[in-house]
C-alpha cells in the first residue's frame, strides 16, 4: 500500500459530502437523513457491470472511502485507489480499503504526473460541483484515465423540481460547499468536447430522497436555537416521509436531484 499527502495535516471540516460537514452552521444537522447507505454506494457501482472488469479505478472525494469498500463487492480483482482533499483516505489506506491514497487536488500536476493512464475507471461522486474549476477537474481526469476507460460522475441536478421550487434553501444551493451547479446538458457537451463519448445518462438510480426534509431542517435550525431546534425533529421525520413518497415520481423524470453519467475516454486516432 502507497500514500501521498503534503507535509501538513488540513483541517477535513466539509470536504466534499454534506454527511461530513454536520457541524458547520450552514449545515442543517439532521442531514444524517441524506447520508448514503451501503446499498446505495453498490447500486452505483454496478453502474459499470456491463464495461470490461477494471484492472485499476480511482475514486476522488472519496473521504473514508467507504464507495471503494462496497465496490469490491462487485469488483474483488480490481484495485482501487482514493483520492481525497483531507487526510481521511489515509485512514481508508490503513482501514485496506483503497490500495493506494492520494490526499489533494486532482488538478495538482505532481499528482496528475504521477497517476497519468493508470485508470481503467475514475469516478466522482457528488464532487465535481465543489471544484474550483470544473473544466480543469474534468481535464486531470482524462488524463489518469487509460483511453477506452470510463468516468463515472454523479451531480446534483440544478433542473430538478425542489431545485426550481426551494431555490436558495434548496441544499445543493449551501454555500460555501457548492461552487459549481451543472446542468446535464452542459457537463455532457463539455465533456463531448474533451473528447469522450457520451455512453449513459442516469436520472433514476441517482436520486436521493432528501430535499424537504433537509430543508425542513436546515430552517428550523436557522429560525430556533439550538434546544428548540431539536424538537423539530417529528416535523422533519414527516418531511423525509414525503420526500420517500415523492421519489419513485420524481425518479423517473428530468426532475429528479441527481443525475448519473458515463463518458468514455476514446482512443486517439492513429
Amino acid at each position: 500500500m502507497t500514500a501521498t499527502a503534503p507535509s501538513e495535516r488540513h483541517r477535513a471540516d466539509c470536504a466534499f459530502t454534506l454527511a461530513a460537514c454536520r457541524e458547520l452552521r450552514f449545515v442543517p444537522r439532521h442531514l444524517r437523513l441524506a447520508r448514503l447507505p451501503h446499498r446505495r454506494l453498490r447500486a452505483a457501482a454496478r453502474a459499470a457491470l456491463p464495461f470490461p472488469e477494471p484492472e485499476s479505478w480511482l475514486d476522488v472525494g472519496t473521504g473514508f472511502a467507504r464507495f471503494p469498500e462496497a465496490a469490491k463487492e462487485l469488483f474483488p480483482y480490481t484495485a482501487f485507489d482514493g483520492l481525497d482533499l483531507t487526510h481521511r483516505v489515509l485512514d481508508a489506506r490503513v482501514a485496506e480499503r483503497v490500495e493506494e491514497a492520494h490526499v489533494g487536488h486532482l488538478t495538482d500536476p505532481r499528482i496528475t504526473a504521477r497517476l497519468r493512464a493508470r485508470y481503467d475507471v475514475v469516478s466522482m461522486f457528488r464532487h465535481l460541483e465543489h471544484a474550483p474549476d470544473p473544466r480543469a477537474e474534468l481535464r486531470a481526469a482524462l488524463t489518469v484515465l487509460r483511453p477506452g476507460g470510463h468516468l463515472l460522475l454523479e451531480l446534483p441536478n440544478p433542473r430538478g423540481l425542489f431545485a426550481l421550487l426551494l431555490g436558495p434553501l434548496w441544499i445543493p444551493h449551501s454555500r460555501p460547499g457548492h461552487l459549481h451547479l451543472m446542468p446535464l446538458d452542459t457537463l455532457c457537451e463539455e465533456l463531448e468536447l474533451q473528447g469522450c463519448t457520451i455512453i449513459s445518462t442516469d436520472h433514476r438510480a441517482p436520486h436521493i430522497p432528501y430535499d424537504i426534509a433537509a430543508t425542513t431542517s436546515l430552517t428550523l435550525t436557522r429560525l430556533l436555537p439550538s434546544l428548540l431546534a431539536r424538537a423539530g425533529s417529528p416535523l422533519v421525520a414527516v418531511a423525509w416521509a414525503l420526500d420517500h413518497l415523492l421519489a419513485p415520481l420524481l425518479c423517473r423524470t428530468r426532475y429528479a436531484n441527481a443525475y448519473r453519467i458515463i463518458a468514455r475516454k476514446e482512443r486517439p486516432e492513429l
